[in-house]
């Protein structure tokens, strides 16, 4: 019998397996958040299929999405970055994700983890938008406007509402999945 899923993850078996497997579930750990938070950080004016491809080069070029380590990145890790062609090399982006990394540790001191700071904002569990089709998937929502200015004002970067919102859908504090979606059966 066929799997219906979500339309937008019918493209290869990349897509397939990441939105069978991970996007939607969620995730309270820390390790994982941050590397979403990174992952579609890089997404901003790029499609998520781009970042996904390229996931495990990020992974080896960023120390397995170490927050600690990419907090204390030097002038010459961000050069090497710069010259690794299996990542998207955008010095701004790139800068990003060490200032990301350092105000992502500072959350966690004042909350006790990013997790607690991050699903607050949904009442610590996921909310459920239900929606019957793809066009009923928003972009953005009020709660993504707000946790995107809130981690602006701390310092965060490329952390607007669209990718706020999307990193939301990744992580499960929001399901997505259409009502006839395989995954929302389960």
């Amino acid at each position: 019998m066929e799997r219906i899923r979500c339309g937008w993850c019918e493209k290869d078996d990349l897509y397939r397996k990441y939105h069978d497997e991970e996007w939607g579930r969620p995730v309270y750990n820390d390790e994982t958040i941050f590397e979403f938070l990174i992952l579609e950080s890089f997404q901003a004016g790029l499609s998520w299929y781009t970042i996904l491809a390229k996931r495990e080069n990020f992974r080896k070029a960023f120390d397995d999405f170490n927050y600690k380590k990419i907090a204390v990145y030097t002038e010459d890790k961000i050069e090497e970055l710069m010259n690794d062609p299996g990542i998207i090399r955008n010095r701004l982006k790139i800068k990003a994700t060490v200032t990301n990394a350092q105000k992502f540790q500072e959350v966690q001191k004042e909350f006790g983890s990013f997790s607690e700071y991050i699903w607050g904002f949904v009442g610590g569990k996921p909310l459920d938008n239900s929606p019957k089709t793809l066009d009923d998937v928003p972009a953005v929502t009020d709660i993504s406007d707000a946790l995107s200015k809130d981690l602006k004002k701390r310092g965060f970067k490329f952390m607007g509402s669209t990718v706020v919102y999307a990193h939301m859908q990744a992580t499960g504090m929001v399901n997505d999945h259409i009502e006839n979606c395989f995954v929302r059966q389960k």
